[in-house]
């Protein structure tokens, strides 16, 4: 089955910028952030990471919940830039 391609104005999850900001305001690697995952039974390569952060993958309700644990953030915080419904 052919993958379908992203174009580069389109998004796949609200949550990567923020992603970005809390595992380097944590001094951690994208590797380190996938090691601590997997520590908690969530498994996120460095590359997924880095497409999660770019917005080109999309990300699991229990990813996010690991992302949430690991990170030391309510997953409220990952929407915040993001005008509640």
């Amino acid at each position: 089955m052919k993958r379908l391609s992203v174009t580069p104005i389109q998004k796949c999850n609200m949550v990567g910028t923020k992603l970005r900001q809390f595992r380097t305001e944590q001094k951690l690697s994208q590797q380190a952030l996938s090691d601590r995952l997997e520590t908690e039974a969530v498994y996120i390569c460095r590359g997924s990471i880095s497409r999660i952060e770019d917005g080109s993958r999309t990300v699991t309700d229990l990813e996010l919940y690991g992302l949430s644990k690991v990170l030391h953030k309510p997953i409220e915080d990952f929407f915040e830039d993001y005008p509640s419904f």
